[in-house]
């Protein structure tokens, strides 16, 4: 087995790279826990104050910072978009050069520098002081320029970087990152911002098609296998051949669902007398609905756990749907 050493200058060797590799691998993301640890402990008062002064406003939150935090600004105010906060990340260095004008009365600013120093910001920040714009600042350092101007401080642990050379910014971006997450997620659940309101800033891919609702991939109208309850069985057969969807739906003279027959009540029912027989005689009298304002992929959750393959859709008890999993397949959800 090969020997992992310390070389004297607190860099992880070993007598095979492989296993060096994954040491170093380690070691990074253990450090990187350790401070996504300090930072959990860390949060107080600040950061209520900094949930409460993102929800208050009427406008953005406008996201800066540079270099490395410039990435991580970007991230965050991206997430809070997506997740029910307008946010907008406006890069420190073209600020004096005009952006300004992209802060507006009714932001909130929220400016991330690890040292507090950085001087890129200081137009953003004399900006925030001379038009009363909020001031959220994410540092490590609380005597920093930008943690002693900021109105809500939020001060991050000077943990160990996962740089060896202790330079790279790595454990710290983490926390940013992190503590930009947590911010976004706090503001979600204090505006209630639901999957639903969720679908209508991520209509795309895989995401976008499991957020669409039932009513949009459902069979409506005449493509509906519907029958009524006394219909002999060789009316049924011949109506869910024709419509093939795998099922019939067995209506009341008021229109109202009160069944369901699928292939597999067919299967378990056939004789030399099924044909004779009723829908009434072979339905299902309690069969699984949705409604039509149901997420697909909820409704993509019941298809799996009740291990069938069609849902009708139903509003007041009567027909307006139905879905089957091939129409999922065909959208994407699945």
């Amino acid at each position: 087995m090969p020997r992992i050493e310390n070389d004297g200058s607190d860099r992880v060797v070993a007598t095979e790279a492989g296993t060096s590799h994954l040491a170093s691998a380690r070691r990074t993301l253990l450090l990187e826990i350790e401070g996504l640890k300090q930072l959990a402990a860390s949060l107080d008062g600040p950061f209520t104050r900094a949930v409460d002064e993102l929800g208050r406003s009427a406008g953005r939150v406008i996201v800066t910072g540079m270099g490395k935090s410039g990435h991580i600004a970007r991230k965050i105010a991206a997430t809070m978009a997506s997740t029910g906060t307008p946010a907008q990340y406006v890069h420190p260095g073209e600020a004096s050069h005009g952006d300004l004008g992209m802060i507006a009365n009714g932001d909130v600013i929220l400016a991330l520098s690890w040292s507090g120093e950085t001087a890129e910001l200081s137009s953003i920040i004399s900006h925030a002081k001379r038009f009363a714009i909020p001031l959220i600042g994410m540092t490590s350092e609380a005597k920093s320029a930008l943690g002693t101007a900021a109105d809500v401080a939020l001060i991050l642990p000077r943990a160990e970087e996962a740089c060896p050379n202790k330079l790279a910014p790595t454990t710290s971006t983490t926390m940013q990152l992190a503590l930009g997450d947590a911010l976004a997620i706090a503001l979600l659940e204090k505006k209630g911002f639901s999957a639903k309101d969720f679908s209508i800033f991520h209509p795309g891919g895989k995401l976008g098609a499991m957020l669409r609702h039932v009513s949009e991939v459902m069979h409506t109208g005449d493509e509906l296998p519907l029958t009524a309850p006394e219909s002999r069985m060789s009316e049924v057969l011949l109506v869910m051949s024709q419509k093939s969807l795998g099922c019939a739906g067995i209506v009341d003279k008021d229109g109202k669902l009160i069944g369901v027959i699928t292939d597999g009540d067919i299967r378990r029912n056939s004789g030399s007398n099924l044909l004779d027989r009723t829908a009434s005689d072979i339905m299902n009298r309690s069969p699984k609905t949705v409604a039509p304002d149901m997420l697909a992929s909820e409704a993509v959750k019941i298809l799996n756990e009740k291990k069938i393959t069609s849902l009708f859709v139903v509003e007041s008890e009567r027909p307006l749907g139905l879905v089957h999993i091939h129409d999922f397949l065909k959208a994407g959800v699945v």
